[in-house]
């Protein structure tokens, strides 16, 4: 009896540890920040994040928007600001039981309401506006796909850099860049 029992507890612990949520790293020029993706909350967007980051598209790209006491922003903009072509769209995942609370990470896009692509943001504050009301084009909030699980004090140093405006009339993009060098999976 106690084999079988055992077999069980372990099948089952097997099982759990196959579907937890995976986990990345981000390491910039600031230094190295660690988030679990919410697989279970937002299966669209964390497929879409990881498939860039399984294909290196983010490596060398920057975080070009940084707003002190709101957001920081990247995965699109190289250096000189020039945009990386991303993949199409995806669905937007907002949901209210899921809101853009400090150190969570989330899709960036347009007015659009389905227009995420490679852009994301990782919120300094609890931003209770962004967060899913409604299915209006204003109340639809913007998907969380994960949250940072060590090294916020890195994205509060990233947040701290100077910032101005640039060529294209581009706003808050750091003096000096901060460099994403590489997001990968934790194995």
């Amino acid at each position: 009896m106690r084999p079988i029992i055992l077999t069980m507890l372990l099948a089952l612990c097997t099982n759990a540890s196959a579907q937890a949520n995976p986990i990345v790293d981000i390491e910039t020029s600031e230094g190295l920040v660690s988030a679990e993706l919410y697989a279970d909350k937002a299966p669209v967007s964390v497929e879409n994040f990881l498939r860039y980051v399984d294909n290196n598209f983010f490596d060398g790209l920057t975080f070009h928007r940084v707003i002190p006491n709101f957001m920081v922003q990247g995965g699109g903009f190289s250096a000189d600001m020039v945009q990386k072509s991303a993949y199409e769209p995806i669905k937007n995942e907002a949901r209210s039981d899921v809101p853009n609370v400090r150190g969570t990470l989330a899709m960036a896009r347009t007015n659009v309401i389905d227009s995420a692509t490679s852009q994301f943001f990782i919120n300094l504050v609890d931003n209770d506006y962004l967060n899913h009301t409604d299915n209006s084009a204003r109340g639809f909030g913007y998907a969380v796909f994960g949250k940072v699980i060590s090294g916020m004090e890195v994205i509060d140093k990233i947040a701290s850099v100077e910032t101005g405006t640039v060529r294209g009339g581009h706003q808050n993009v750091p003096k000096k860049p901060v460099i994403i060098l590489n997001i990968s999976r934790q194995q």
